[in-house]
């Protein structure tokens, strides 16, 4: 059995760095001997052999071990790690807010964007996607199950899932959203703020043009008067760290560090990122931040940052709890992983991974708050019965966070 071990461990040593093993407990190897038996046993007795091949059986295994480590990490069986090695990017779909993977029978969920119809349906990673409308998909590829689900914003796809905490089998029918193109959508003077001007910034997403775009929308809002700003990020998934400190670089002086990383490993640990170290315009209005549970992130480094230097007042609900760092480790034989490897951490040294940022101001946020906020935020366009729904509606976020400022 302990010539067996290595052999089962060997493949670390292709991550090229050396590995930070945690002490050895002395049951290591009765663990790995409990497995080699229960594999040994399912191949003797279960009645399908298509079933029982060993790397069928060790690649699930690895499959639920990975899946049981945090939401983000993964096992790529070999047709998922072969579109991405191919297609240089993930199996997504961004108008479901769906990441897939594909082992030889199953199709399942990888990762579900915050805020997307896939995460308003409480589709979870680990999920698998038994059906696309009445079609079956085990025996399709990757590239066709993509293409399937694939259409245009205002389509509908049903599906038919397994979850995986309960194993039922549920039906879902997600209707495909427009991605948005623009990172700033909502740039504007709030009408209820009559003595000091308040300006309200949505910032959707932190993509590559996101701090081009908030360096214009302040220049414009401080040209119109402002002298405090609402800054919202709900519902915004992240994006880019390195625009996220750019940006933090607009309200914070130069040079100052906003986030690092901390992993076992020292080769994943980082030194703290700083802002840019010349500031075009200072900036030192005060200002509220906006969260909710679909703020993930960059929103979270953003929002933690500001809140850990006293730079801003943070309102709303407990954030996602998105703080960690993945990478991409091939295994051999076709595999990899996508694994866990740090933690971002704010000034502070705590980090929102699993556990979200707690706001200064906290507001209960009812899903007819959440509806009517979609609505608000897209009010150009409403029907008739929409904009009725809207009616007279008053933000309980943006509420508070105007009693903040005026305070």
């Amino acid at each position: 059995m302990r010539r067996l071990l290595p052999l089962l461990l060997g493949p670390s040593l292709c991550l090229g760095q050396e590995p930070a093993l945690l002490p050895d407990d002395g049951q290591g190897y009765q663990h790995v001997e409990r497995f080699i038996q229960i594999l040994e046993k399912v191949r003797e007795n279960h009645p399908d052999p298509d079933s029982v091949s060993y790397e069928r059986l060790v690649n699930h295994a690895l499959e639920g071990m990975l899946g049981s480590l945090d939401k983000f990490s993964a096992f790529y069986h070999p047709e998922t790690y072969a579109y991405i090695s191919e297609e240089k990017g993930q199996p997504e779909i961004p108008g479901l807010g769906l990441t897939l993977t594909k082992s030889d029978k199953f199709l399942s969920v990888a990762a579900v964007r915050t805020g997307s119809p896939a995460s308003r349906a409480k589709i979870v990673p680990g999920d698998r996607i038994l059906k696309i409308r009445e079609e079956e998909v085990g025996e399709l590829s990757l590239r066709d199950a993509l293409l399937k689900m694939g259409g245009q914003p205002g389509e509908a796809v049903k599906l038919t899932l397994r979850h995986k905490g309960d194993h039922r089998d549920n039906e879902v029918t997600l209707l495909r959203t427009v991605v948005k193109q623009e990172a700033i959508t909502d740039a504007l003077i709030l009408e209820r703020s009559s003595e000091k001007k308040v300006g309200y910034i949505h910032l959707a997403e932190f993509t590559a043009p996101s701090h081009r775009e908030l360096e214009a929308a302040l220049d414009d809002l401080e040209d119109k008067g402002m002298k405090s700003l609402i800054f919202d990020l709900r519902g915004n998934p992240g994006g880019l760290l390195n625009i996220s400190v750019e940006i933090l670089g607009e309200f914070l002086p130069p040079s100052t560090e906003v986030v690092f990383t901390r992993g076992r490993n020292p080769a994943h640990s980082s030194d703290p990122l700083k802002t840019p170290d010349r500031q075009r315009k200072k900036r030192d209005y005060p200002i509220a931040v906006l969260i909710d549970n679909g703020s993930a992130s960059a929103s979270e480094l953003v929002s933690g940052a500001l809140q850990d230097l006293k730079r801003a007042t943070i309102v709303g609900e407990t954030s996602y709890g998105k703080g960690s760092v993945q990478q991409i480790m091939p295994m051999g034989n076709g595999t990899a992983l996508r694994l866990t490897i740090a933690k971002y951490h704010t000034p502070s040294g705590s980090t929102p991974h699993e556990v979200g940022i707690t706001p200064d101001v906290a507001i209960e946020i009812s899903q007819d708050d959440r509806d009517l906020l979609n609505l608000w935020r897209r009010r150009d366009s409403l029907t008739p019965e929409e904009a009725g729904k809207l009616g007279t509606w008053k933000d309980p976020v943006l509420s508070a966070a105007l009693a903040e400022l005026a305070k």
